[in-house]
């Protein structure tokens, strides 16, 4: 009995120590799961603390309210180009894609959510990069400057037709539009698809949506 005893004790310890390392493992995953719900919640609470941020700026936003409320999309579509200049304080010649890769996010919520109020949801830039993913893009897709996808997704947008790009003036800047359709003047760009592309990754970063 003296030469199973020592033997005995030990393995009553190692049993309470693996019920220890148990209950450890449970609390942890426990813990795990709890901050995985908060994460949506985080998310939630930075969103609002940039839509707080934007209430001493809103004059800025004021006549792309006024044209949109209007449904004068034609010139909602100038005054998003002149917005997107004047938080970059740059002119349209100077401004380049790797300027846009800093363009506020709070920015692009703010002209994204005048958008949709006053076109229903059919127009902004979320329905436009909701388009693109639907499609298979995404960052790597901006990286790697997917020329072929952007044109599939310029067709589906309204802008592209018979296999060539549409000026400003041939697109129907009505609510018959296609989805997505405007803002639309913006992603003419000197830079063309490289900026496009560029923009569509920061769009993603900001997780317009």
């Amino acid at each position: 009995m003296s030469d199973r005893d020592p033997i005995s004790q030990l393995s009553q310890q190692l049993s309470a120590i693996q019920e220890q390392l148990d209950q450890f493992t449970n609390r942890f995953d426990s813990i795990e799961n709890q901050l995985e719900d908060l994460s949506p919640l985080s998310k939630q609470i930075s969103r609002l603390e940039d839509k707080f941020l934007l209430v001493a700026d809103s004059y800025r936003y004021e006549t792309l309210q006024q044209y949109l409320a209007e449904e004068n999309w034609f010139e909602a579509d100038k005054e998003t180009i002149k917005l997107i200049l004047d938080v970059m304080g740059k002119e349209i010649e100077e401004l380049t894609p790797e300027d846009i890769q800093h363009f506020p996010c709070k920015d692009l919520m703010t002209i994204d959510g005048l958008w949709l109020k006053y076109s229903k949801n059919r127009f902004g830039f979320s329905p436009q990069l909701k388009i693109y993913q639907e499609m298979g893009g995404n960052i790597q897709a901006t990286i790697e400057q997917n020329q072929k996808l952007v044109e599939k997704w310029g067709e589906i947008l309204g802008w592209r037709k018979e296999n060539r790009w549409l000026p400003c003036k041939e697109l129907d800047f009505s609510l018959n539009a296609p989805e997505g359709c405007h803002p639309s003047r913006w992603w003419n760009s000197p830079y063309g698809s490289k900026m496009t592309n560029f923009f569509l990754g920061r769009l993603i970063n900001c997780d317009i949506q």
